[in-house]
């Protein structure tokens, strides 16, 4: 019987000195539980998200120096440690992402990735080179030669391969390292990951790990990384252990500790080994949304060493989620972190739990500051949504008027070009300084108090640029970018309902709008651009799935959503406005990546900023029935 395990750390790209502590508490948790071989994530030691710092040379040499470190601390314990490796191939200094396997403090040798990720996220290819498959060669470091490559490891008669996350995702025999573990009598895969949340991904891994585990007659070890690392991908945190197709264990995700670890006492003997049922994942797409983006904030607040955050409070539903989801970081650290380790972690001044209400409500005061900016557009209503929710959460609440700004402006611009400007004449103008003159200030309260400024953008405004340069789209940070305003305004219910949010029902009850049109006008986002759904609809198939815009009609007319005109016109306005506000995206705070795609073209979605828009394509589209 072997205890295997798998730990997931919470690191930060060069923070050698953090990295290294997470690291070893993990071996000194695997050791203290008596787990005899442990593997850890992808690239751990530098952090998976250096990007263009892994093409310095000086990288690699600090990540062995680091390596080095750790060796002494590997004792009665096989552990497999993710690390950048530089090696000199036909007299050529090469790059490569690699897991070292040490025991018993010395090195036994490195698996190298076979493949690069090279799709939505991810551009390994631009930093890393790929191992040919089946190959060994030695590397040398420090005047010691090391096996190196498509390696096999020994330990008490048990045969371990290796697959490093993209190299479990490539299909086909022969191809994917697994088979080739199994041609050789591997009895366990070991896969250090960085994999990226996503949205019922948790899904898609299990299934691989389980079927994995059944198809090469193994068990199966899959570890990844956990949290907001460098910005905007989070990382689960998640552990699966699998055996002949059966899941044995899986951890806690997305936590806010630093190091998690989980193990299986496996008899690599008896093929009728039996084991309880691993833990449930969290299956519900709103709860993964919550919990991701709470982790994701509270780890953005402290690696930038920010003081809390600042909110432009409107009263709708883009504001109203980031301000619940700041309190569930908050409520959702404390919880699991305890009160004292929550202010050790996060910098924040102890006092800050001091106050007349609740621990959470005060800390909230000091954290999360919002204003309601409010113009002769704004509504009662939206101003009443934005005080009883600042009011619910313990916000800090402040609220003034901006029309004298506007008319500043207004009326230098006037003077300058000889005529008044009109609605009639101006309309874009006048709603887009409304906008504009609220930005100077929430960002002067936002550097008063060293804190993030939040930007309330989404993915629907993204794809049409239905939002203000330099006005709404400021700030240090754009969370919900990543999510649609359709999936926005269904986690507000739920929120409302499931986390206990009653001051939600006033947003939940208005119709979501920019309050920048006279209100007589009655202004609405959807009646500016189009239903959500259909917008969602279309986003999903001209993005995410990449077909023309006839292509697009023809699948979206089959479903009878609008009228075959009105969709026509929907799906003509979708691409016009998606090729005209590129350049806008390219602007967009960093968001969080959080569904299966987004229009981040930093990290997603790359598209020209200039292009013919569409245009012949949109003529195939007017002339099709």
């Amino acid at each position: 019987m072997i205890r295997i395990g798998g730990a997931t750390v919470n690191q930060t790209p060069i923070d050698w000195e953090g990295n290294r502590k997470h690291i070893l508490e993990a071996i000194d948790k695997g050791r203290e539980n008596k787990v005899e071989i442990l593997c850890l994530p992808e690239l751990c030691i530098t952090g998976y998200g250096c990007e263009d710092l892994f093409l310095a040379d000086w990288i690699y040499k600090k990540s062995l120096e680091e390596l080095y470190k750790i060796l002494p601390h590997c004792q009665d314990i096989l552990v497999a440690i993710g690390v950048p490796l530089m090696g000199v191939v036909n007299h050529k200094r090469t790059h490569y992402n690699a897991t070292c396997l040490v025991r018993d403090g010395q090195i036994l040798g490195f698996y190298i990735k076979q493949f690069m990720a090279l799709d939505g996220v991810h551009y390994e290819p631009r930093w890393f080179e790929p191992w040919e498959a089946g190959e060994v060669s030695g590397i040398q470091l420090y005047d010691t030669y090391y096996p190196a490559g498509d390696i096999i490891i020994e330990h008490k008669g048990i045969k371990i391969g290796f697959e490093i996350c993209e190299d479990a995702w490539r299909e086909g025999e022969g191809v994917r390292p697994a088979y080739r573990c199994a041609s050789r009598g591997v009895d366990l895969i070991l896969n250090p990951s960085a994999s990226h949340f996503a949205f019922h991904k948790c899904q898609l891994r299990e299934d691989l790990v389980v079927s994995s585990s059944k198809e090469f007659d193994c068990t199966y070890v899959f570890a990844n990384l956990l949290g907001n690392e460098a910005g905007r991908m989070i990382y689960d945190g998640e552990i699966l252990i699998a055996r002949q197709g059966k899941l044995i264990q899986r951890n806690d995700w997305l936590s806010f500790q630093d190091v998690n670890l989980v193990y299986a006492d496996v008899d690599f003997a008896n093929n009728d080994q039996s084991f309880p049922a691993a833990a449930e994942y969290d299956k519900d797409t709103k709860t993964q949304f919550v919990k991701a983006t709470s982790l994701a904030l509270f780890d953005y607040l402290r690696k930038s060493h920010s003081k809390g955050f600042v909110l432009s409070l409107s009263g709708g539903a883009d504001s109203s989620t980031l301000a619940v989801l700041v309190r569930e970081s908050v409520r959702r650290a404390m919880e699991e972190l305890g009160e004292k380790r929550f202010f050790e972690k996060s910098h924040l001044p102890e006092e800050w739990a001091e106050g007349p209400d609740d621990v959470i409500s005060n800390i909230m005061s000091h954290l999360l500051v919002t204003a309601y900016q409010a113009t002769n557009n704004s509504s009662d209503e939206t101003e009443a949504s934005a005080r009883e929710l600042a009011s619910q959460l313990g916000a800090t609440y402040y609220r003034w008027q901006i029309d004298e700004e506007v008319s500043t402006y207004t009326g230098k611009i006037e003077k300058a070009i000889g005529r008044p400007l009109t609605w009639e004449q101006d309309d874009i103008t006048l709603q887009n300084i409304q906008a504009r003159a609220r930005s100077p200030i929430i960002w002067m309260l936002a550097n008063i108090r060293n804190s993030l400024l939040l930007t309330t953008s989404n993915r629907s405004e993204g794809d049409v640029g239905y939002a203000t340069m330099d006005g709404d789209t400021s700030g240090s940070i754009a969370p919900i970018a990543g999510v649609s305003k359709t999936f926005i305004i269904k986690w507000l219910r739920w929120a409302e309902e499931s986390l206990g949010y009653s001051a939600l029902s006033y947003v939940n009850n208005l119709q979501p709008t920019a309050e920048l049109r006279p209100r007589e006008n009655a202004q609405t986002d959807e009646g500016d651009l189009m239903p959500f759904p259909v917008l969602l609809e279309i986003e999903i198939l001209a993005i995410q799935k990449r077909y023309s815009p006839a292509e697009i009609y023809t699948m979206l007319k089959k479903k009878e959503l609008e009228p075959a005109d009105l969709l026509k016109l929907h799906i003509t306005r979708f691409f016009r406005l998606w090729s005209r506000n590129q350049w806008k995206r390219e602007r967009i705070a960093p968001s969080f990546h959080l569904d299966e795609f987004n229009v981040d073209p930093r990290s997603w979605c790359r598209f020209p900023i200039l292009s013919s828009g569409f245009s012949e394509e949109l003529m195939e589209l007017e002339s099709m029935d």
